[in-house]
């Protein structure tokens, strides 16, 4: 159910109320009386925090280089870069 604001048009409290689509709109005012309308509000958003599905699922992973990782290869002290190494 969305939350609907509205305000006062004689003392300007601003009230919000948790109501279904189909409710009627408030339209006397809780702490004078007066008359209430109905005020336009942007749509509550959300934001992403700390580890999000993009850095999980959809971020391309860097390639490990076992030349840059200092890592020796089978043959021994060949430690040149690989081809497909960004880093050349």
């Amino acid at each position: 159910m969305p939350t609907y604001r509205y305000k006062c048009t004689s003392c300007s409290l601003i009230t919000e109320r948790l109501q279904k689509f189909s409710d009627s709109p408030l339209k006397i005012c809780p702490q004078c009386g007066g008359e209430l309308i109905k005020m336009v509000s942007a749509p509550g958003g959300f934001i992403f925090k700390g580890d999000g599905f993009y850095a999980n699922d959809y971020k391309k992973k860097p390639v490990s280089c076992p030349a840059k990782a200092g890592n020796e290869t089978s043959a021994g002290s060949d430690t040149s870069p690989c081809k497909e190494c960004p880093h050349q």
